[in-house]
């Protein structure tokens, strides 16, 4: 499909001023697009279990709105370089607000998801079109300060979010439909804000086209895998016809997934970008950081609530530590990256912490000392916050202006599936695991079990009183085993970034026009 792009260039920021207040509108944009995850994070033990809901569809709601966070994410950054940037992101803000509504009226957990993945392609357009904007008017060497009041944001959000979505939840006047509601308002703010302020510069292209067919293909192929892992050694065998039958249907449609992105005029996914060493090596350690932390974190609420007995508003209370983690690491190492010019020790030393990070955190069981849980989220939040964005900011430091948007959109893409996968496995790890342990703990206590698979209902509420102390241990004992997991996959983003090259961060917005030649013209951005 051909369409064409802005025919009235827009003006960029000309002053500081500008800038910034540009930025504030952005700086909002995402701080909405983050908060309405983790806002829901504390709160979704809760919810699910007044839905009645079980294990894996605890895990789908989460992976619903991560899938087509993933699936849009480069659909969105290839936009970026199509079309006025200030419409996409309007467009963006009014399809998150229609979904939230939505998922705020939701009467079952199938409505929920469905809802939650129509809200994922919104997400996905704030969080990558925030970053290309931003990109579009700050100089990489600059943006390392930018990215500093980006982690803040995000810190802010995600301490925020569950403090928010617990109080909400534990408000009887509230309750949990309001952690979806509450994001509104903000984004109508968000959209005044940057219909008055934001004014970035677009390129035109006569001849342009998008990649619809890559990316469904790519969609349809992740689905069909995450699938896959969800029921596999619940409903059917590893080794079956159903094993078979979803597994080489998601290896075909991937195949040709590639197969499209290497005749098309202009792939969803570029693999002349991918292939270069910087964008690959970082691209690999993101979808190792993105299974890690996302796959890893997104079970600690369901921890501190079901394992360990907290309310929604103390489980939000005690994710502090990781957050706060967030926030210091990521505003210290943007502004020394900002200063250094160097990204690499920042990115290497982020991974080695989240690793060891989730290495602590997977002794835990429940009876752990809080003070001991606390103090390994803290240290994967430090690691999180120096590598997560720092990432992006190494790709983007190797590309040109005009494919700024697609390069930005294929690291955020993989780190994004990296989650996806991340979320879908552990997820599954977690329900077989705690089925085993809750059998075990029942068959102990001589009670017979019934209606376990996939872990079971979630509301433990209407549980009796012997068989909530044992699911409750059950959920607890298991996390440690998915953390171990999240570390294992920690280690290969520690491997992929000790091979990134020393990458000094230009100063200007735009590669010089003899680096912008040629598809491996970026390599002169990269000293060794």
């Amino acid at each position: 499909m051909r369409v064409s792009a802005p025919t009235l260039p827009e003006a960029g920021p000309k002053s500081q001023r500008q800038v910034l207040e540009a930025l504030s509108g952005l700086l909002l944009v995402l701080f909405i697009a983050m908060i309405s995850s983790t806002i829901v994070s504390v709160a979704l033990p809760q919810i699910i279990g007044a839905l009645n809901g079980t294990q894996s569809q605890y895990t789908w709601v989460v992976t619903a709105a991560l899938l087509t966070t993933t699936a849009s994410t480069p659909i969105w950054g290839k936009l970026a370089d199509l079309f006025s940037k200030k419409l996409l992101i309007e467009v963006a803000i009014g399809i998150f607000l229609v979904a939230s509504f939505a998922c705020g009226f939701a009467q079952s957990t199938p409505m929920l998801i469905a809802f939650r993945a129509v809200q994922g392609l919104g997400m996905g357009a704030l969080q990558i079109l925030v970053q290309v904007v931003i990109a579009a008017m700050i100089p990489p060497k600059e943006r390392g300060k930018y990215n500093g009041y980006l982690g803040a944001v995000i810190a802010v959000a995600t301490v925020g979010g569950p403090l928010l979505g617990g109080l909400i939840t534990d408000t009887s006047w509230l309750g949990w439909r309001w952690c979806f509601f509450l994001p509104i308002p903000f984004a109508l703010v968000a959209l005044v804000v940057l219909h008055r302020t934001l004014n970035v510069a677009s390129i035109r292209r006569p001849e342009t086209s998008v990649d619809y067919v890559g990316a469904l293909l790519i969609a349809i192929g992740v689905s069909v895998l995450l699938v896959w892992v969800t029921f596999v050694g619940n409903s059917f065998d590893w080794i079956s016809w159903q094993t078979l039958a979803m597994v080489g249907a998601a290896v075909v449609l991937l195949v040709l997934a590639v197969w499209v992105e290497t005749v098309v005029r202009e792939p969803v996914v570029p693999l002349h970008v991918v292939r270069r060493r910087v964008p690959a090596l970082a691209i690999l350690a993101s979808l190792a950081v993105g299974m890690a932390m996302f796959g890893g974190a997104v079970f600690l609420g369901q921890y501190f609530q079901i394992g360990r007995g907290y309310s929604p508003t103390e489980s939000g209370l005690l994710t502090i530590p990781m957050m706060f983690g967030v926030l210091v690491s990521s505003t210290i190492s943007g502004r020394m990256v900002s200063r250094s010019g160097r990204v690499k020790p920042y990115i290497l030393v982020g991974a080695i912490v989240l690793t060891l990070g989730f290495a602590a955190l997977s002794a835990v069981d429940h009876e752990t000392s809080l003070v001991l849980v606390g103090a390994g989220m803290l240290v994967v939040g430090v690691g999180v916050g120096m590598s997560m964005q720092n990432l992006v900011l190494a790709v983007q430091n190797t590309v040109p202006l005009r494919e700024l948007g697609a390069a930005s959109g294929a690291v955020t893409f993989f780190r994004s599936l990296g989650g996806t996968i991340g979320v879908s496995i552990l997820g599954a790890v977690l329900a077989n695991r705690v089925t085993e342990n809750i059998v075990a703990g029942l068959a102990k206590a001589g009670i017979r079990p019934a209606g376990l698979q996939d872990g079971g209902t979630l509301n433990i509420k209407a549980m009796p009183e012997p068989i909530r102390s044992v699911v409750r241990a059950a959920y607890g004992d298991a996390t440690g085993h998915i953390f171990l997991i999240s570390a294992c996959i920690a280690v290969v983003g520690v491997l992929a970034v000790l091979f990134l090259p020393q990458v000094r961060l230009r100063d200007s917005v735009d590669l010089a026009e003899p680096a912008a030649a040629g598809a491996d013209a970026p390599a002169a951005a990269e000293p060794r």
